[in-house]
């Protein structure tokens, strides 16, 4: 598991993770939106090894916010410059690449790209502001306000007419996505907007987890795991609770094998190289005690930064300064 205590690591773990996907895209992964749904989508898909950008205009909705005062984790509240600062700081050290750039259009892929994407997926053409243009296996669409960027991918079930003063109007269909983000075009998912779930920061970066979980998990049944076996937790664990590693692995091997279905057409050389791959992640979520010090520390440390704070003694020494 990529881990994003170590951005090397997570990119490593790319070479292994994307298979014919890393030769036949630019990205695996293109999230358009930078706000906590679209950052909170790309540290999932990032840690786990996708190679992932996301495009940000600096625009968001939350920047209409005034003070952040009901994002658990901050007791007295955080401004929305500094938030946005820390959700950016991590997508990065998650291994996403940031780019602060409009997307205009998200398309299929053209010739040039279909002709190397066969085992890979049709995938999509994503067009910037600036003219740059990037291509990705699959793409999530996280930004509340409209979806304008996915109309040249043809799908009028996406977009719904309402009348507004005397006029017709055409918007994009809230509802368009499942609960997980998934569509009806292979590849694509919805974040944001969709109803009822982006109405609260913190809502919006659960509703971007969920989405980000979704892609990974497809990527996995695309890789060849049986779908019981596809969904990805990533959560870090004492590896004091590793009291024999190498009868965990056993036990580990056994649970991959006992949800394999008895009808899976995978050869047996494929399956031991899946199994192999889950186990060695699954160890990875393990770590010890002096490692979870070492990243505790580190961790007050960027936060620290962040805040303009020392952090060993407190307020910088601006503030204290002041105080004198």
């Amino acid at each position: 598991m990529a881990d994003a205590g170590n951005s090397e690591e997570a990119n490593t773990t790319t070479e292994t993770a994307t298979g014919p996907e890393a030769a036949a895209f630019d990205y695996d992964v293109a999230i358009v939106g930078g706000g906590p749904t679209g950052c909170s989508a790309g540290v999932f898909t990032g840690r786990y090894g996708l190679d992932t950008v996301v495009f940000d205009r600096g625009r968001s909705s939350l920047q209409r916010c005034a003070y952040l005062e009901n994002y658990l984790g901050f007791p007295g509240g955080i401004d929305i410059e500094a938030f946005y600062g820390l959700i950016h700081d991590h997508v990065e050290e998650a291994g996403c690449d940031l780019v602060s750039d409009l997307v205009e259009a998200v398309e299929p892929a053209g010739d040039d790209a279909a002709a190397t994407a066969t085992a890979a997926g049709p995938g999509f053409a994503v067009t910037t502001q600036s003219g740059e243009t990037v291509t990705a296996r699959r793409v999530v669409a996280a930004a509340r306000y409209g979806g304008d960027f996915l109309e040249p991918l043809g799908d009028d079930e996406m977009f719904v007419t309402y009348e507004y003063d005397g006029e017709t109007r055409t918007k994009f269909d809230r509802d368009y996505a499942d609960i997980e983000g998934r569509t009806a075009i292979d590849g694509l998912y919805v974040a944001a907007p969709v109803s009822e779930v982006n109405v609260q920061a913190i809502m919006s970066a659960g509703q971007g987890a969920r989405v980000g979980r979704s892609v990974i998990t497809d990527h996995r049944l695309e890789q060849g795991y049986p779908e019981d076996l596809a969904r990805h937790w990533d959560w870090i664990r004492p590896e004091s609770e590793l009291a024999d590693e190498e009868a965990a692995r056993d036990n580990w091997r056994e649970r991959f094998d006992s949800r394999v279905p008895d009808d899976c057409d995978l050869s047996e050389e494929r399956l031991h190289e899946l199994r192999e791959a889950d186990v060695e992640r699954q160890r990875e979520m393990y770590v010890s005690e002096e490692t979870v010090e070492t990243r505790a520390e580190r961790g007050h440390e960027r936060l620290a930064d962040h805040l303009g704070l020392d952090a060993d003694s407190g307020p910088a020494s601006d503030s204290a300064s002041d105080a004198e």
